[in-house]
């Protein structure tokens, strides 16, 4: 048994070496040496985006790169970002906002495609989903007349619809956050920890029961605010004579970081971890934390873990909540 679960490390480590080294090998071509745009940090609760921006700029710093200008849907100033990057490429945060689920990502993705044709935007690896074909056709519209996007997705699925609908180049490239540095997992607390969407992305309705086990249900949109109002506070006085954009940058990362440390925090707290998010699945994996996951409401998770991660020997995938129940109490064994 010890030799079978040191290879099983080793496979693991392997596995995600891999990933690491498919987005440098994927994204590393398109960084020259102007400076350049990192757009739409995720300044909300979830975790999830927290870790794809450490990850993003983790990639940006092992290539000796900072991006010269970043911002927020709320603190974007186009003229402010021309003047501090001129022509140099625009990066845009990955995740999974590429279509109609959260429409002013995407309005603000169609928009800088308007403003800037002809200079290069690269949209970091999303996944995407459309409701309506009306919407397919206004990004199709603004991708072919913005003559310079490349669109990188982070599953087979969202390829195949990218090649048929967008005249751009298109790359399957894993999600960011597998670029963050090494990850500890802290003691858990409980027996499961049950990490389920509560937001219009949710497909798994019920409650779990695990009859005498320790058992806690959460999510990772609900943070505190006073943490987050002295964090802000913190970096005006730690950035004090800094320049504007430098400031913003660093604020940005405390937050970020402060975010990931509450998400590991609830995700170590079990044994074993039941998710519907796919970065409860992606932080576990990274945690190497025991977990089950279950998929969204429009099989985001499983389309993502088909491209990259199904050989996981301490992952199960399941369909409902009941099979997710028993996964999870056989891998606590």
């Amino acid at each position: 048994m010890p030799e079978q679960l040191t290879l099983s490390n080793k496979m693991e480590t392997n596995t995600l070496g891999h990933l690491r080294q498919e987005i440098l090998n994927q994204i590393k071509p398109l960084v020259d040496d102007l400076p350049f745009a990192l757009l739409d940090f995720p300044d909300h609760s979830n975790v999830g985006d927290s870790a794809i921006w450490l990850g993003e700029k983790q990639f940006f710093s092992d290539l000796g790169r900072s991006p010269t200008y970043v911002s927020n849907l709320k603190s974007h100033v186009s003229n402010q970002m021309e003047q501090a990057i001129g022509q140099g490429a625009i990066f845009l945060h990955g995740g999974g906002n590429f279509g109609t689920i959260w429409k002013s990502h995407q309005d603000f993705r169609v928009e800088l495609m308007s403003r800037f044709p002809n200079q290069r935007i690269i949209q970091l690896p999303q996944s995407i989903y459309f409701d309506n074909y009306e919407a397919v056709d206004e990004t199709a519209q603004a991708i072919e007349k913005h003559g310079k996007f490349t669109l990188f997705v982070r599953d087979q699925r969202s390829l195949e619809f990218a090649q048929c609908h967008f005249q751009c180049e298109v790359f399957l490239c894993p999600d960011m956050a597998f670029y963050i540095e090494p990850l500890k997992r802290q003691a858990p607390i409980q027996d499961f920890y049950y990490l389920m969407r509560t937001d219009f992305e949710r497909s798994v309705m019920g409650k779990a029961s695990h009859p005498g086990y320790a058992v806690e249900i959460g999510d990772w949109l609900t943070e505190d605010k006073l943490q987050i109002r002295i964090a802000a506070a913190t970096s005006k006085l730690m950035d004090f004579g800094q320049s504007p954009e430098i400031a913003r940058a660093m604020k940005y990362d405390r937050l970020a970081q402060m975010r990931m440390k509450r998400g590991i925090g609830l995700l170590s707290s079990g044994r074993v971890v039941v998710t519907d998010r796919l970065h409860g699945h992606i932080l576990s994996t990274l945690l190497g934390i025991p977990h089950v996951t279950l998929d969204n409401s429009y099989g985001k998770l499983q389309n993502f873990i088909q491209a990259w991660t199904s050989d996981l020997s301490f992952m199960r995938t399941a369909e409902t909540l009941e099979e997710a129940q028993l996964f999870a109490e056989g891998m606590l064994s």
